[in-house]
């Protein structure tokens, strides 16, 4: 589909789905219409009722991924969230900025790159995540950090505005 056609497709999908409650069969079958204008989107793919996806065709998903409620996803340049990552509330992830054009961002050339969760990644409450930003393989994003550039180190606990490495995270083996 093209982009406008896919703005409706999501815009239906909310209208039609939004008032259904927030349960696992509900949410894997929202999720599942998504998937339909991505062009790679893994199975177990749920999606919360408020949760607002735009420009699906910019979207690449993985296997169990999961959006909370109030989550933005705004993929104006590629947006790869890989399998088991979890986005949690009111977080918003946008691959573009504003630049400044005669004294106002309001006129200026979007700048866009792409963003990436690898896999295990979990994105807490309130989080921002801006264009070129990377979180690591089981790492976490503290609640209400902004992440603003690449980070490398896998399993870590990355927190702040903007978001800095705090501590490593031990894995359990349970």
């Amino acid at each position: 589909m093209k982009h406008k056609g896919l703005l409706l497709y999501t815009w239906f999908i909310r209208l039609f789905l939004g008032w259904l409650p927030d349960i696992p069969f509900i949410m894997r079958f929202r999720g599942a219409l998504y998937s339909l204008g991505m062009p790679v989107c893994g199975k177990n793919f749920q999606v919360s009722s408020n949760a607002i996806i735009r420009n699906l065709e910019n979207c690449y998903f993985g296997d169990n991924v999961y959006l909370a409620p109030f989550v933005v996803v705004n993929a104006i340049d590629r947006i790869t969230l890989n399998n088991g990552v979890m986005i949690g509330f009111s977080s918003v992830l946008v691959s573009g900025n504003h630049t400044l054009k005669n004294g106002s961002f309001r006129y200026g050339k979007s700048d866009t790159k792409p963003i990436s969760v690898h896999e295990g990644a979990w994105v807490g409450a309130n989080c921002t995540l801006t264009a070129g930003s990377v979180l690591p393989q089981s790492s976490l994003l503290a609640a209400n950090s902004a992440l603003t550039k690449e980070m490398t180190e896998d399993n870590y606990i990355y927190g702040g505005v903007p978001a800095k490495p705090i501590t490593a995270i031990k894995s359990s083996s349970t």
